[in-house]
């Protein structure tokens, strides 16, 4: 049909499209390949704090279902459904993990972190810790792989609960999960 205006993407339209295509756990979003709609004014703050047009989210369950169909590719990111695909803005990582569980020690420690909207990720060689050092302050700024390209910032007291239970290797002060050792900072850098 000619003529026809294409529709401007809502986020009410976008979890109603979310909602009628999701079964069981996080939709496909990797199958999903609709076309680019736009950019909407949704933006996903440093803390993990969701707004539209400045206005805040705040309706956990809303949240939850945008972060289920959130995908990123190259550095931007989208919400993706089977039809539709738009821009948002994401400040620093579209997730705050704002807890983690040890079991074991050294070698045999796994460490699970818990996101802000309730996604879980053991440390491991499928969800690397990686430390980003800010270059003006030196202040790091640890992350861990959720899912698929998207990361959380482990937040400051879960950081420093990780510092805890650091030890050494090979030059470096760092934390094991998953078989894997995943440096914090070199050993030498630790303040006195």
């Amino acid at each position: 049909m000619s003529g026809q205006k294409p529709v401007t993407p809502s986020p009410d339209g976008i979890a109603a499209s979310v909602k009628a295509a999701k079964t069981q756990g996080l939709p496909p979003v990797h199958l999903w390949n609709p076309p680019f709609c736009g950019d909407l004014d949704i933006r996903i703050a440093k803390n993990g704090s969701w707004s539209y047009l400045g206005s805040p989210i705040t309706r956990f369950e809303l949240v939850k279902l945008f972060s289920s169909i959130l995908k990123k590719e190259g550095e931007k990111y989208f919400l993706v459904t089977p039809v539709e695909k738009v821009g948002i803005i994401v400040e620093d990582a579209p997730f705050v993990a704002v807890d983690f569980d040890a079991v074991g020690e050294e070698e045999a420690q796994s460490l699970t972190f818990t996101t802000h909207v309730g996604d879980t990720a053991t440390a491991g060689p499928d969800h690397p810790i990686r430390i980003v050092i800010d270059s003006t302050t030196e202040e790091p700024s640890p992350y861990v792989l959720v899912r698929a390209n998207l990361e959380a910032r482990i937040d400051r007291k879960s950081f420093y609960r990780l510092v805890d239970i650091a030890t050494h290797k090979d030059g470096w002060f760092g934390v094991w999960s998953g078989g894997q050792f995943f440096p914090l900072i070199r050993s030498e850098d630790l303040p006195d």
